[in-house]
């Protein structure tokens, strides 16, 4: 999946102002350079932002609209978001929304009752088979590297942890090079191996690109996503989808974190050893747990008032 040509997703808007652009106003003139410099961030501006970004009034702003052909400065937006519609839907969202009087304790709550929604969205969604499958993927692969970027990059290295006990190799995305060392690491893998994808809107094309290279080379993909038109769901053998919408942000964040803790929930359950596997990693990990010094003290009283002749006691 290539990356957005700016130029090509604001091609029309490019084009007028090409034809016309030697007979414009100087004010109308600097309009336009600063559209041909900027289209993505012209296409997110409402008319005022876009007359004090370039310096001019809202009234010459309109006219530079009407000076390419539009009917006003509505149509000339709509013309420059096309083509970055899935782009745009969180920052216009954001901008109704900061727009509507309400008390912080109205948007921590509202926002929660977002996420109430979508993990009951989530769970009713959910197949059975494709759980069962998915479970299976993770427990039979003979290494496992899950791929995120963005905030889902966090996303993948928390599922790396939570992945770990239970299961052989498991990596993560998170702290690597960048994708061209994750490739260089994905070109040595199998059908014997699972890569697992994490995106959500707005997805990250080089996580599409790697899906994509994995296809061609029959490696089993597993894809976490928010719905069938994702393009991860295409490349994958198995998706599992979250409902993550949210006013005030592209994504929530914490419905995809309880799908992910959910299926490493479902994988510790059906591996054939969970508790020994959990016991044994605690068990190395413990010289760095804090324990209260207290306790520690406690237990050491007890041991000695209840083996006073221990003969290995110092």
């Amino acid at each position: 999946m290539n990356r957005p040509d700016t130029q090509a997703l604001g091609g029309t808007v490019n084009a007028r102002i090409g034809k016309v652009y030697m007979n414009l106003s100087k004010a109308h003139k600097k309009a336009a350079d600063y559209v041909l410099s900027n289209v993505f961030r012209s296409a997110t501006m409402s008319i005022d932002e876009l007359a004090n970004a370039v310096g001019i009034s809202v009234a010459t702003a309109n006219r530079f609209a009407r000076a390419l052909g539009f009917e006003g400065y509505p149509q000339f937006r709509a013309e420059l978001v096309s083509g970055f519609e899935a782009m745009l839907v969180p920052i216009d969202n954001l901008r109704n929304e900061v727009q509507r009087p309400a008390t912080p304790a109205e948007i921590i709550a509202g926002t929660l009752n977002e996420d109430i929604a979508n993990l009951e969205a989530t769970r009713r969604g959910l197949d059975p088979a494709l759980c069962e499958q998915a479970a299976r993927m993770i427990l039979n692969a003979e290494r496992i590297y899950i791929i995120g970027y963005g905030a889902s990059g966090f996303l993948a290295g928390l599922m790396a942890h939570n992945l770990d006990p239970y299961c052989k190799t498991v990596q993560s995305a998170m702290g690597t090079a960048g994708p061209s060392t994750v490739a260089r690491q994905m070109f040595k893998y199998t059908e014997k191996d699972l890569v697992i994808g994490i995106s959500f809107p707005r997805y990250a094309a080089d996580v599409v690109t790697i899906l994509t290279q994995l296809k061609e080379k029959r490696v089993p993909i597993l894809a976490l996503t928010d719905a069938p038109s994702s393009p991860l769901a295409a490349l994958a053998d198995i998706t599992l989808f979250a409902q993550t919408r949210r006013q005030f942000s592209p994504n929530s964040e914490g419905a995809a974190l309880c799908l992910i803790e959910a299926i490493c929930s479902a994988v510790a359950h059906q591996s054939a050893a969970p508790v020994h596997a959990a016991s044994e990693m605690t068990k190395f990990i413990l010289p760095w747990l804090y324990q209260d010094p207290s306790h520690q003290a406690g237990r050491r009283a007890e041991e000695e008032a209840a083996f006073p002749e221990h003969p290995y006691r110092a």
